[in-house]
């Protein structure tokens, strides 16, 4: 099956399954079981078996997984050998974290290029990232598909707007606001104060009693 054809549950596993065993590959390990793979990313075995399955037969029964072949596997399918340029709107506290940071363990992402309403921000620099006005976007959004949307929430449809007419077809939203998008536009949601809530929950209600 090919990787567009996959189940999305599966498309956002993969870059976890990645990251572990990159690391692995790493410290110079030579192959590893599902159980381990399981442990690591907190999914079950018959569900990594099961997401692996519609790739072909990437392991032994018996025998686990090879690290260097499974590690260039996901390269191929995630197109980590190709770079994807990425822009940010929004140079605040949160922004400006993801510009010191610019994914600086994911070789195949990088942001390229800021927009910010502050004049004073503009032709300046953070973490290597040169930050424009935002009223230059339109000119200086150039063959990008991908921004991280990271403005007060009355802004982000506009922005929004201003960023598909201009050919971004991947938007990560940051903000509360819930956006209109034609369909050929892909946005991934990420509520911070959600997760958090999220996360409380589950720790007081799914994890076991000591």
């Amino acid at each position: 099956m090919s990787k567009q054809k996959i189940p999305q549950a599966t498309a956002k596993r993969l870059p976890l399954y990645y990251r572990f065993i990159n690391n692995l590959s790493i410290q110079g390990k030579t192959r590893v079981s599902s159980k381990e793979l399981s442990e690591a990313v907190k999914v079950d075995p018959a569900t990594i078996r099961r997401d692996f399955s519609y790739f072909g037969a990437l392991g032994k029964k018996g025998y686990g997984y090879n690290v260097e072949y499974l590690l260039e596997f996901f390269k191929n399918t995630l197109d980590h050998d190709e770079v994807t340029e990425v822009v940010l709107i929004g140079v605040g506290n949160l922004g400006t974290a993801f510009l010191n940071y610019n994914f600086m363990r994911n070789n195949s992402t990088k942001i390229v290029k800021a927009f910010d309403r502050s004049r004073k921000k503009a032709g300046t620099q953070i973490g290597g990232v040169p930050i424009y006005h935002i009223d230059d976007l339109e000119t200086e959004l150039n063959n990008i598909d991908v921004a991280i949307l990271t403005v007060p929430q009355a802004e982000a449809q506009e922005i929004t707007n201003r960023l598909v007419n201009k050919g971004v077809t991947g938007i990560l939203n940051f903000t509360p606001a819930r956006l209109t998008l034609p369909n050929h536009v892909r946005i991934h949601h990420i509520d911070l104060s959600v997760e958090l809530q999220s996360l409380i929950y589950f720790m007081k209600h799914y994890q076991d009693k000591k």
